[in-house]
């Protein structure tokens, strides 16, 4: 039986919120890739994946994040990561996403984070 998985967009103050659930793993992975495309293909170069209900994540899934990133620093974004759990948190910091990305602690903070580095110019 395949694991579940599921993406799910919002908006609050005009940055998009992905919120992930289940297990992203090279099966589900086009999911969490078609639903970041559809933000970017929008102009929504300002994303926060919320990984509170993600419970696994493999390579394949870890190879989204870097598809985008670039692309969406180029038009001035960023993409935020918040609210990981630990099991996932330590994928993060094993392959370094912790100096590729800023992760912090829930949506709040992430959305914060887009006011503070605009304040700051960046």
């Amino acid at each position: 039986m395949p694991n579940s998985f599921s993406v799910s967009g919002s908006r609050q103050e005009g940055i998009s919120v992905l919120a992930l659930d289940g297990f992203l793993d090279a099966h589900t992975a086009p999911a969490f890739e078609e639903a970041i495309e559809k933000e970017v293909s929008a102009g929504h170069n300002r994303i926060v994946v919320d990984c509170a209900r993600l419970a696994y994540i493999s390579s394949a899934g870890l190879g989204v994040f870097m598809t985008f990133i670039e692309e969406v620093r180029e038009a001035g974004g960023d993409i935020k990561i918040c609210a990981v759990i630990p099991k996932v948190g330590q994928v993060f910091e094993i392959l370094g996403f912790n100096s590729l990305f800023e992760i912090v602690g829930d949506i709040p903070q992430a959305v914060a984070r887009f006011a503070h580095s605009r304040a700051e110019g960046g």
